[in-house]
């Protein structure tokens, strides 16, 4: 492997670099968007049990938010009717929508870069082969009756080697990719279901807050 960088000259080290960052993306992104890390199956249901006669205590709402992505969602909701009794339907979806907006920010973290990767990997493997088309063009001095085999074989090594290498790192990164964003939008739709099915939950206790007092 060392002989064959080596071969591929200057141009490989941008794509090694690259395929270093793609691995560690990848691995991060298994591991922060696991199933119990973001929507638990069952935190709903929780939720519904928990606030079947009565909103929750401040503390247990807090717990909520730090459960998981869709905890943190199923909060913003438990703390708007908390926080304004009298809240409407439209401010209520409101709040459940600006939490998810933030949610799915987080669970979006670092694609961009993955993407990035998967879509620069050829060109720098293009950038390569330029590279070596001109070592190999550059090796035949003018004067001289032919190229020199040594010089013309290392240019063709490092056209070859950069790109073959630049379609290694794009590939799989952009099947992963793909993959994650396929995760993060499942992830948003648990989300979003999650929380048109506590909204007529909570605006139960909305409508109460909101009835008028005896005289």
């Amino acid at each position: 492997m060392f002989s064959i960088i080596q071969a591929a000259g200057w141009p490989i080290w941008p794509l090694i670099l690259c395929s270093v960052v793609a691995l560690a993306l990848v691995i991060e992104r298994f591991v922060s968007l696991r199933a119990l890390r973001i929507a638990p199956p069952k935190l709903l249901d929780e939720v519904l049990s928990v606030t079947r006669q009565s909103l929750p205590t401040p503390d247990v709402v807090t717990k909520l938010a730090g459960n998981s992505e869709l905890g943190s969602v199923l909060a913003a909701g438990l703390r708007a009717v908390m926080g304004e009794p009298r809240i409407l339907e439209p401010a209520l979806r409101q709040a459940f929508e600006v939490a998810g907006r933030g949610a799915v920010h987080r669970l979006e973290r670092y694609l961009n870069t993955l993407g990035t990767i998967a879509s620069a990997a050829p060109l720098l493997g293009l950038l390569g082969t330029v590279v070596g088309m001109i070592e190999i063009f550059g090796s035949q001095a003018p004067g001289t009756s032919g190229a020199n085999p040594a010089q013309l074989a290392h240019g063709i090594s490092v056209a070859l080697y950069n790109t073959a290498f630049g379609l290694i790192i794009a590939i799989p990164a952009l099947m992963f990719y793909r993959y994650f964003r396929r995760r993060v939008d499942e992830f948003a739709l648990t989300m979003e279901q999650s929380a048109e099915r506590l909204v007529p939950h909570l605006m139960r206790f909305a409508v109460r807050g909101a009835a008028p007092a005896a005289a």
